[in-house]
């Protein structure tokens, strides 16, 4: 059931952007971006998953073991650099326009977030992703030993790397590398962002106030969410956890967010809902 309302959801999401046009905003793009990312996000592990609840020998081959590996770096660190990206998104689009509304800048947003600047900006996170998530785990291959087993639902890149024949200090040095570039400073810039934008709308009348914070508040929502859980997982003193204290935040960051990302944004967002659930008179 988690899975069907994950991929209805973010479907009906992605759905709803792209037809109807006064949703063609850069606001909607990155959203757009985010429910894709869930929908394979999610599909990553959890058919295999209800695969294996119904097989007795739960078994999974070193290929997919790793693409599930990859897969899941990938489309994580996208999802934090996007994440980072919406934020900026909303510094531009709350900040911005007030501090040059003295000049009489009124479309200062929809020229700095122009299209071809928003296609570059997505392609820049979904390029760096790679580099920064991916390409420094393929340029250290890990060799498995026998026999192979996982403590775990699915192969996550901190429980595998437990299986290896050889010394995996190189590779924890390069996951927590990785996890400064990828989670840690766009957590940094997304406090950077709201401590500009929570400073610009207090200098607002406090009539305009509300209107500010709700386009932000579903954002802050899905931030909390899943940086919470990522920063536990991957930055986080990991020995003072059980072993299957892992497995508990994955089911929460790589099944039950993605759920949820869609039913914040759309339950929150009132031109969405305005648009689909308000019925028509006639």
């Amino acid at each position: 059931m988690i899975y069907l309302v994950t991929i209805v959801g973010n479907g009906f999401m992605v759905c709803a952007i792209i037809a109807t046009p006064h949703l063609h905003t850069p606001m909607y793009f990155f959203l757009c971006n985010l429910s894709l990312i869930d929908i394979f996000y999610s599909s990553r592990t959890v058919p295999k998953v209800l695969v294996d609840l119904l097989s007795p020998s739960r078994r999974i081959s070193l290929t997919a073991c790793g693409i599930q590996v990859y897969v899941g770096l990938f489309l994580g660190g996208t999802e934090c650099l996007l994440l980072a990206l919406m934020a900026y998104d909303r510094y531009v689009a709350i900040c911005r326009p007030l501090y040059y509304v003295a000049i009489c800048k009124p479309l200062y947003y929809l020229v700095l977030m122009r299209w071809s600047i928003c296609y570059r900006l997505i392609t820049l996170v979904w390029v760096s992703s790679f580099i920064i998530s991916v390409l420094p785990s393929l340029l250290m291959p890990m060799r498995a030993c026998n026999p192979n087993q996982l403590n775990h639902f699915a192969c996550e890149v901190l429980v595998v790397i437990k299986l290896s024949c050889e010394s995996t200090e190189k590779n924890e040095i390069m996951i927590s590398f990785s996890s400064f570039f990828s989670i840690v400073i766009p957590f940094m810039l997304i406090l950077l962002s709201y401590a500009c934008i929570l400073s610009s709308v207090l200098k607002i009348r406090s009539s305009r106030r509300s209107k500010a914070f709700s386009t932000c508040s579903s954002h802050v929502t899905v931030v909390a969410l899943f940086y919470g859980t990522a920063l536990i997982m991957y930055c986080g003193p990991s020995s003072r956890f059980s072993p299957n204290f892992g497995k508990y935040i994955s089911v929460f960051y790589g099944i039950i967010i993605p759920m949820l990302n869609p039913l914040i944004y759309s339950l929150k967002n009132k031109e969405v809902t305005k648009k689909f659930f308000v019925r028509k008179t006639v």
